[in-house]
């Protein structure tokens, strides 16, 4: 999309997490390939106008390797305003959970399984077989090679992470796997939203005003085609939803070679299914997974196209913890969004 080259988005660049101790939260996260890079801190005030927290607020920012998306900024609120997401139920609007690639998806299931047996707050699934493309092709067991992934869902009070590994093919720049790391993952490949709206609306506000690249549109799973699709999202019989995914507009819709992670996932609920809102244990203040970021390359322009479109609460463009150029503003999915500029740093 040209208007999105020339506003030079990129792909969701952090996935925030309030932890009430930091040293924690990052020996967990260095489990899966990532380090320690820059801190930053802003007082009571400072905080509020861009984050709506009238709360001091201490950050960390995670880099995975030399990856420019999918990074992790851990945030330490002096007064926590609520205890976030938790281990509660994914078919919930509000809801925020991140994914990434593994080449070792049942070591994470050894893992999982002995923090249960320890007594620890933990909720995972098994990882089921799921065919990703070509969801039609016959298959032919041991004879011809299978194309798909392995998935699973694992929920903890301060994170909800979904891992997946592939079978059958690669797509070098969807997911950069940290082999070095304990449990053998890459930085986050795409990360999640529920939403309900039949109009599909919301699909054309990602697209038109954040000038994302639109992947995959309208793709349906049912109780009856995804065991694992049930399973994460707690699917009643005769349930269903749509997947819209939205990438970086380097990214490609037709060659997987050309693919970026860095992903947004739009999970679509029928006006007719009855869901919560979660939407105040999602944002900044709460513990938990409880905000996305993009770097743009032109705040300002963003900024007016945000100002101009049916967002609400935007905010001023002010310098956050880190000393870069940002803004927030909640998207008309009722999503908390901040952007920062590519050229802060």
């Amino acid at each position: 999309m040209n208007q999105g080259q020339k506003t030079a988005i990129e792909g969701i660049y952090e996935v925030c997490i309030g932890v009430p101790d930091p040293t924690s939260a990052i020996e967990y996260w260095q489990q899966f390939g990532y380090h320690m890079g820059c801190k930053g801190n802003l007082n009571a005030s400072e905080a509020y106008p861009l984050y709506g927290v009238n709360s001091s607020l201490k950050s960390i920012r995670l880099y995975h390797q030399n990856s420019d998306h999918g990074l992790i900024r851990l945030m330490s609120w002096e007064q926590p305003t609520n205890d976030g997401l938790g281990m509660g139920s994914m078919k919930v609007k509000g809801n925020r959970w991140s994914t990434s690639l593994t080449s070792d998806l049942l070591n994470i299931l050894n893992h999982a399984e002995e923090a249960e047996k320890a007594g620890r707050d933990i909720k995972y699934t098994n990882p089921r077989w799921e065919i990703i493309y070509n969801k039609n092709q016959k298959m032919n067991p041991f004879i011809e090679s299978m194309m798909g992934v392995r998935e699973m869902m694992l929920l903890q009070p301060f994170s909800r992470q979904v891992f997946f590994q592939r079978f059958g093919y690669t797509m070098p720049h969807y997911g950069n796997i940290n082999h070095d790391s304990l449990l053998k993952t890459s930085q986050f490949t795409h990360m999640g939203l529920v939403v309900q709206d039949d109009s599909k609306e919301i699909v054309k506000f990602y697209e038109d005003v954040f000038g994302l690249l639109r992947v995959r549109d309208d793709v349906e799973t049912s109780y009856d085609s995804s065991i694992a699709g049930r399973e994460i999202f707690d699917l009643l019989p005769g349930e269903r939803f749509f997947l819209t995914a939205f990438d970086d507009p380097r990214s490609s819709v037709s060659d997987l070679m050309a693919v970026r992670s860095g992903r947004l996932y739009i999970i679509r609920f029928p006006d007719d299914i009855t869901l919560n809102s979660q939407f105040e244990a999602a944002q900044p203040g709460s513990l938990g997974m409880c905000l996305y970021t993009y770097r743009v390359g032109n705040i300002q322009e963003y900024f007016d196209r945000i100002k101009s479109s049916n967002a609400q609460k935007l905010t001023n463009i002010s310098v956050n913890e880190f000393g870069e150029t940002s803004f927030s503003f909640v998207a008309p999915d009722g999503y908390f969004w901040n952007f920062v500029n590519i050229n802060s740093q």
